[in-house]
């Protein structure tokens, strides 16, 4: 269990926190951007994470920087973009040996801050902007992500339900923007993406690992003292608190496997609401192969190819997706209704409930298993009133009452119904 998390305030709106954690014998340094999700900037600001991570002035070339990595016993650089509830996440990581390995009791960890500091504050640029070259392989790469994403459609369906239930709120722009819009992006566009960035983003600064954090804050507060922070962007999610009407939407493609996608409004989302008892819930309702779906409408009824639910605390929402035949579609939407309300009357056992307690204690206590979970943790934490571990989460799980769980169901409302068929049975 990690014992040590320490938070040191940088500068306006920048937080670095130390994970201690002395379990691995690699240590991991990440400087998260958080800026409110748009449609307008989403693309520009997604390319900027994998640009960084290219070069940077003291190393312009991909092969001085894979030297420098080289040096300090073969770390590595990772670009990563996601949302948390309607904010788009970007983010940089650094990854190298713990310094209680170092041969020559090298600090590996204040290097790879050095390194971080560098990539985020003092790009490469040519006629002051990022490298063309760079700009065309970083688009291409984006849009490659983009398509793998179209041309999975289980993936594809639940993006597209997300995006059509809340296509008048910031949480309907999907993480990358759209491809159109990153195929039309512009060297100035990307550029001044990154000056908001530097400006004007929330930041998290995030060291998991047993090294002394010391040298990383002192390099980052160095590199912040340079940058003219200005107002802070706000990073806040609209949350619905119940569907006023069920909206439907239907899609035909190439497809030999149908899909079904539900999304549903709580209303209860962090940092508000007994979100502890939703996603309990929610793990009761399908997320689990104890829970209801996966029982009842795949397994009994053989209604689904598969069939699962999800929550996501940060907006407030719980989909279901399921693989269907085109003739049971209705059959499966109808019995996937009859077991929420199962659970919204309490229609379950004490056995049921211990299954879906262990099996969501179990996937906290995981996260602790590798830096990369550890990070995550505590980063989607960010917008909580109060940080707990892997552990205390996993412990007030198994704190909560069958009361509880049926008083949160009752808040579940359908609000968007989606099926993807192909072209021969629509």
């Amino acid at each position: 269990m990690t014992k040590n998390i320490t938070r040191i305030p940088i500068c306006d709106g920048v937080t670095f926190h130390s994970i201690g954690e002395k379990r691995f014998k690699t240590g991991r340094l990440t400087a998260a951007m958080l800026l409110p999700l748009s449609a307008e900037t989403a693309s520009a600001n997604a390319v900027l994470p994998y640009l960084l991570r290219r070069s940077c002035r003291r190393y312009p070339t991909f092969r001085a920087l894979n030297e420098k990595l080289s040096s300090l016993y073969g770390a590595s650089l990772q670009a990563q973009v996601y949302k948390l509830g309607e904010v788009q996440v970007l983010a940089v990581s650094a990854v190298g040996l713990d310094d209680r390995y170092a041969l020559e009791k090298e600090e590996v960890a204040g290097e790879l801050a050095e390194l971080l500091c560098s990539i985020l504050f003092d790009p490469a640029f040519e006629n002051g902007q990022f490298r063309q070259e760079d700009i065309d392989q970083e688009k291409r790469q984006l849009i490659e992500q983009i398509d793998s994403e179209f041309n999975d459609k289980r993936i594809y369906a639940q993006i597209r339900c997300e995006e059509l239930m809340c296509r008048d709120e910031a949480f309907g722009v999907g993480r990358f923007g759209t491809k159109k819009q990153v195929e039309a992006l512009t060297g100035g566009e990307i550029y001044s993406a990154w000056r908001r960035a530097l400006s004007s983003a929330r930041m998290e600064l995030m060291m998991v690992g047993g090294s002394d954090p010391q040298k990383a804050v002192e390099g980052f507060q160095k590199a912040f003292a340079q940058v003219s922070r200005k107002e802070i962007l706000p990073c806040a999610t609209q949350i619905i608190a119940k569907a006023d009407r069920v909206k439907e939407f239907h899609d035909v493609m190439d497809v030999a496997q149908a899909k079904l996608v539900m999304g549903f409004r709580t209303g209860i989302a962090v940092p508000g609401g007994d979100v502890t008892a939703m996603r309990l819930m929610s793990a009761l309702f399908g997320g689990t192969p104890h829970s209801k779906l996966f029982l009842n409408v795949r397994e009994k009824l053989s209604l689904c190819y598969y069939c699962s639910s999800s929550y996501d605390r940060h907006k407030g929402i719980v989909m279901v997706q399921s693989g269907v035949e085109q003739k049971n579609i209705e059959k499966a939407r109808e019995e996937i209704l009859r077991q929420l309300q199962a659970v919204q009357e309490g229609d379950f056992s004490a056995e049921d409930l211990d299954a879906a307690k262990m099996s969501v204690a179990n996937s906290f206590r995981t996260m602790s298993d590798y830096l990369g979970g550890l990070e995550a943790w505590y980063l989607s934490q960010a917008f909580e009133k109060t940080v707990l571990t892997p552990e205390q989460s996993a412990e007030a799980v198994g704190g909560v009452t069958k009361e509880q769980v049926v008083k949160v169901a009752q808040t579940v409302s359908l609000d968007t119904v989606y099926q993807l068929t192909g072209k021969e049975e629509a």
